[in-house]
């Protein structure tokens, strides 16, 4: 319980600094909001509901870190794979080394969809951009 209490007060902590600099779309910070957004929705719905809660608290958590780092145009991507990731990785965690594993698999998991969610939202709008000059190009 002590574990869970130390880890809890600095996720919160440590995503406070990292929210009110979050003007700066970089991958590592989105990745770092993410991670610590689900270990602390992690412990949270762990507390509230147990092993379920602790899935949907990751899921809601990595999705909250991502969306507040991330700029508007990729926020939802970047949530929607920060959410999948702290889900898919707290189960995962959780099989592979019980509780503390599950913790380091939600942040893990949270961390990379965040950051992947990302990427593939900004190849989308390159491609876009890419179609819609060429199409104008050709259209006179």
């Amino acid at each position: 319980m002590k574990l869970n209490a130390f880890l809890l007060s600095s996720a919160l902590a440590v995503t406070s600094v990292f929210t009110v600099n979050a003007h700066a779309d970089n991958s590592t910070r989105i990745a770092a909001t993410s991670a610590l957004g689900s270990v602390a929705g992690t412990a949270i719905g762990k507390q509230m509901g147990g092993n379920t809660g602790a899935m949907i608290g990751s899921a809601l958590g990595g999705a909250g870190g991502a969306a507040v780092a991330t700029n508007r145009r990729d926020r939802t991507a970047a949530a929607i794979g920060g959410g999948l990731g702290g889900v898919g990785g707290y189960s995962v965690g959780k099989n592979v080394g019980g509780s503390t594993g599950g913790y380091i698999g939600s942040a893990l998991g949270a961390a990379g969809g965040s950051v992947l969610g990302k990427k593939v939202s900004e190849d989308r709008h390159y491609d876009n951009r890419k179609y819609n000059k060429k199409y104008r190009k050709h259209r006179r």
